[in-house]
This record gives structure tokens, sequence and C-alpha cells, in this order.
């Protein structure tokens, strides 16, 4: 059997520009998905025995074009199109599309689009959640994922902003700078999911994925041409930038989650920290600070040490703290408590984290971190069941691999001191 894994990453790559450009023309966006669902069914059928195009962008917005004209034709008993071969050839035809659509222009539209979807007439989480949808081309789970929620809930909030945006006839042009201004929070919003969706890939889909990390750079550096003074959108690149820098360490040669401390920092991309850390400069000089800004200041500190030792934990610990007043999240106070258990133990850091137990109840890397903090306090019994939970929530099979190799340990600690209760306490007979 033929291997077409190709096809699909092909697909997700272009898809944010395919669909941009397809709204852009049809200025509907029930009327765009369909167009680029038609031109996708026809990919998989024509690219295995054709061989990818040159330019598979071009090729979507081409077909799909052409179908949704077809579909018009066809309801108005108009005669059809070309058959399919003729849509599928790969010579002249698709380089002339390409000229004639400019590659700069159509790949553009994307944030042209992004800004289209942030309009004022959309809650900001209808903004967001629709940006990431249509643009990004993130699935329905992944999207509930990244705000957690419900699969059921967050296809809801899609559709209702979707029909709000047809209701209200919201304009597919580029807005205005004052628009652009006033949307600009929801913009970097996206971009920043749409980087974490990417970032957070790992295991055997990370190759995969790490075109949403690159995109989303690619997205922040042009937004930055459009807002060159303000300091969150520097800060919002700069933290990309470092945190991607260490995309080459991040998983062994079998595909195993290599975490921060083990990783070897020499495979860590130079260049790209250097590009960070100056944006992050000349964004502080601004005295300005907000949350984009904070977290590549941490970023900063982790890659600025030439060994995990060297790591300022003291200083990431009142980074976060002021990253936890000046913006509070559930998830802000989980990451600090991992700088609270380097500077003042596990017992402290559990602490922190207990009283986040019921809104982080389907969130891996709570379970993931309680584990962990129960597992170095020697309560192996409590560590397993978290460490269960955690498995139980896994997005990947890395993720799953990696905490299963915690719940072996342990279980092999279990079966060589037998004389050790569970939660690591003396037993009686050995106190």
């Amino acid at each position: 059997m033929m291997d077409v894994d190709w096809i699909g990453a092909a697909l997700s790559a272009a898809r944010p520009q395919a669909l941009a450009a397809l709204t852009r023309a049809f200025r509907d966006l029930d009327a765009a998905e369909e167009a680029l669902q038609e031109a996708c069914l026809r990919a998989l059928r024509t690219w295995p025995r054709n061989g990818p195009p040159r330019d598979a962008a071009a090729w979507l917005i081409m077909v799909g074009r052409n179908a949704a004209i077809d579909a018009v034709r066809r309801r108005r008993r108009e005669a059809p199109l070309p058959d399919e071969d003729a849509l599928s050839d790969r010579d002249d035809t698709e380089a002339v599309l390409a000229a004639e659509l400019d590659e700069s222009h159509y790949r553009d539209d994307i944030l042209r689009l992004l800004f289209v979807c942030c309009h004022p007439e959309l809650p900001a989480g209808q903004q967001v959640a629709l940006a990431l949808r249509i643009v990004s081309g993130l699935s329905v789970k992944e999207i509930a994922r990244a705000f957690l929620t419900s699969e059921t809930a967050m296809e809801q909030r899609i559709t209702r902003a979707k029909r709000r945006v047809a209701a209200a006839a919201v304009p597919f042009e580029a807005p205005s700078a004052p628009e652009r201004a006033e949307r600009l929070a929801a913009v970097m919003a996206t971009l920043y999911l749409v980087f974490n969706e990417g970032y957070a890939a790992s295991g055997g889909e990370a190759h995969l994925r790490a075109p949403l990390c690159e995109e989303a750079i690619r997205l922040a550096r042009l937004l930055l041409r459009l807002f060159p003074a303000e300091p969150e959108v520097m800060g919002l690149a700069a933290l990309m930038l470092l945190q991607h820098a260490r995309a080459a360490a991040r998983l062994d040669a079998d595909g195993a989650i290599v975490l921060l401390d083990d990783q070897d920092r020499g495979r860590w991309n130079r260049p790209m920290i250097a590009e960070g850390l100056a944006l992050l400069d000349k964004a502080m000089r601004h005295r300005r600070p907000g949350p984009y800004q904070l977290q590549a200041a941490i970023a900063a500190l982790h890659a600025r040490a030439a060994r995990p030792e060297d790591t300022d934990w003291t200083q990431i610990e009142l980074v976060y703290g002021a990253l936890e007043r000046l913006q509070p999240s559930p998830v802000v106070t989980l990451n600090r408590a991992v700088a609270v258990s380097k500077t003042r133990g596990p017992l402290a850091a559990l602490g922190l984290i207990e009283p986040l137990r019921e809104k982080l109840a389907g969130y891996f890397y709570y379970h993931g971190l309680e584990g962990a903090l129960l597992d170095r306090l020697g309560r192996r019994a409590e560590a397993r069941v978290a460490f269960d939970r955690a498995i139980a929530l896994a997005h990947s099979p890395a993720e799953a691999a990696h905490i299963r190799r915690h719940l072996d340990r342990l279980a092999a600690e279990a079966e060589a001191l037998p004389g050790l209760p569970p939660d690591g306490a003396p037993s009686r007979d050995t106190a």
C-alpha cells in the first residue's frame, strides 16, 4: 500500500493560506470551507497518482474556487467545468495561477483573516475560537483542550460565532489601522494558542505539528511590522522564538520526551535565542510589562543558563508571581509551583497546587506535576494514583510513555523494597 502520510501533512500546511484566500474570494466562511473541503477530497484522489503539486496552497485555491463555481453553474444549469483530470493537471495551469495569486499576497491573507475573525461584533472567546478553527485549522478537540472546555461546548461556540459573522455582514476586507489596534489582543491570543498547539505536540506527531510553531512565528513577525513599537508584540515574538529554539532537543532518537534539565543545550538554536533575547530587551525598554513579555522573560532565564544548575529559579518564581498578579490563571499558578518546588521544596509546591485540583481535574500536566511532587516526598501510593490520572489524560503516546516510565519505576522500587510501605514511611519492623 502506498504511503500517503505526506498528503495529510501537505494539506494541513497549506490549509491556512488556501482557506484565507478562498474566504477573501467568496466573502463567506461556510462557502470557503466547503470549497476547501472539496479541494482536499480531490487532492486525496489525485495526488497519490500524480504526485504532489509544486505549490499545494495554489492548487487547493484553484481547485476549490473552480469547484465552487462549478456548483453555482450546476445550480444555474450552465455548462460544467472541465473534468477532474484537467483540474488535477500539474503543468502550466498551476504555475499561471500561482503567478496570478502572487505568493506573498495570498500567504499574507492569513493575517488579514485573523483580524476579520477578531471582529468586535464577536465576544472575545468566540473571536479566538473562530480564528483557531478557520485560520489555523485546529480541530474542535484541539481548541477545546486549549480552552480547558468540552468539545461540545466549543463546537457550539464556533457555530455561534460563524452565525454572528454572517448575520452582521462582517466585511472581509483588511481592517483600518484603528480597527487593527482594537483587535490586536485577540489576534495575539490566537497566535499564542496556535504556537502552543504545535509546541505541545510530541512523539510521532511532533514533526507534523512543528509547522504550526513556524507559522505562528512568521505571523508574529508580520504583526511586528504592523506594530513596530508595541512591546507586547515584541514579547510574543520573543516568547515563541525562545521556546521553539529548544525544539531539536525536546525529544530523543526514539521520540521520547526529554525534560528541560536533561536536554542537550548544545542542540538549542542559538541564532533563534539571540533574536528572541534582542526582541525581549527591546520590549522591556518600553517599561510597559505585559503577560507575553513576562513569559518571554522566564524563557530567557532558561535560555541564558549554560547548565541546568545555573538556572535562576528564584528569579523565575518572582516573575511567575508577577504574571500571576497581572493575569491570574490556574495554569500560571501550576507553572509557578514548579519554580517553588525548586526553591522551597516539593511540600510547598504541593500546597500551592492542591487548591487547583477541581479547576484542573482534566488537565494532564496538573496530575503529572502532582505525581512528581508526591514521588519526591516519598508518598508513593498517592504518586501512583496521580500518575494513573495523568496517563489517562495524555495527549500523545510520548506523554503517556513518559508517565509510564514513572509508574514502572515506582513498581520496581516497591518490589525491591518489600519492607517499605507504599507511602514511603518506615514500617514498624524497620523503624
